[in-house]
């Protein structure tokens, strides 16, 4: 059984896989993935270089994300353009990811930002959201990337909304309490996944 870990941005979701991981639940985070594809000797690298040129391309070859991240969100067809040379990229490379996963847990998390969005969410069996409030969300996300505030709400406006998001969750967790009740909702939540893998 794959889950799908979601939530907006500064929500929690790597605080939450940790916990899940602590109880011996493989996950894999599709930013990290999504880092994998566009590094250096990628072809999907080679494409956005082409595209945008030197301008995203750092120093030591790598790519500057934030030179990217204020192209695409100024421009959304740019983000339409660049999702179309990446997003099959992380999906095969999730797939490959979660299969092997899959061998040594007994259930795996995807855990994706834009797990709604980009359509990963055909992928898994269940959908968990990790959710706070909004402006707890760009309080958080500000103290961590140190990033504009307009960058933020522009990130937040690509995402689905908080009420979309959480209407189409099965699961959902509260992440606005503290880490010690954020894991005790991931330990009850691994209980009910564990037992409906015995009952199936």
């Amino acid at each position: 059984m794959i889950i799908g870990v979601t939530g907006g941005i500064g929500s929690g979701k790597s605080t939450v896989a940790r916990a899940f991981g602590e109880l011996g639940i493989g996950w894999v985070d599709a930013d990290d993935v999504a880092r994998e594809v566009v590094a250096p000797g990628e072809p999907a690298l080679a494409a956005i270089a082409e595209r945008f040129g030197s301008q995203v391309i750092d120093s030591d070859g790598c790519l500057n994300r934030a030179a990217l991240r204020q192209i695409i969100f100024e421009d959304p067809s740019q983000r339409v353009w660049l999702e179309s040379v990446t997003h099959p990229r992380i999906r095969e490379r999730l797939l490959a990811h979660l299969a092997q996963l899959s061998a040594l847990s007994p259930y795996v998390l995807l855990v994706s930002p834009l797990l709604f969005e980009s359509g990963q969410d055909r992928l898994v069996q269940r959908t968990l959201v990790v959710d706070i409030p909004e402006d707890e969300q760009l309080a958080r996300t500000l103290a961590r990337d140190h990033v504009s505030e307009t960058q933020v709400r522009a990130i937040l406006a690509a995402q689905l909304s908080r009420d979309e998001r959480l209407a189409r969750a099965d699961d959902v967790i509260d992440n606005s309490h503290g880490i010690d009740d954020t894991r005790q909702q991931v330990s009850a939540l691994d209980q009910r996944y564990r037992t409906s893998i015995t009952r199936t």
